[in-house]
């Protein structure tokens, strides 16, 4: 990731020597590795509930489309009439026929009588 090799490893240990001296360096180095201990953790546990949003929003999403699944069906259902209902209606015909010739199911209007000069 960083491409760091041993000589630049050497060269940042030798400048820690000179600037903390022998004595401090140890807990420098201890400190250090807390530190980064610590945010290594706070990524990890970043990470770990960033994955768990994730995965919540897909849960959500997937409910979500169920319930828009099951409104469908429920619509379907309600318009689309039961197979096992009567199908006919007062003059025998299907709800299909009675639709598409609406003049059957209407009494027939007497015709006027045509006048003539």
């Amino acid at each position: 990731m960083f491409d760091i090799g041993f000589s630049e490893l050497l060269l940042v240990g030798l400048v820690a020597l000179i600037v903390f001296g022998p004595e401090r360096l140890p807990a420098a180095a201890r400190t250090a590795g807390l530190w980064i201990g610590r945010l290594k953790r706070s990524f990890s546990a970043i990470k770990a509930e960033v994955e768990r949003e994730i995965g919540a929003d897909e849960v959500r999403r997937q409910l979500h489309n169920e319930q828009i699944l099951q409104m469908e069906r429920e619509l379907k259902q309600s318009i689309l009439p039961p197979a096992s209902a009567p199908a006919a209606t007062a003059t025998g015909e299907p709800p299909a026929a009675a639709a598409a010739n609406p003049a059957s199911s209407a009494p027939a209007q007497p015709s006027e009588p045509s006048r003539q000069p």
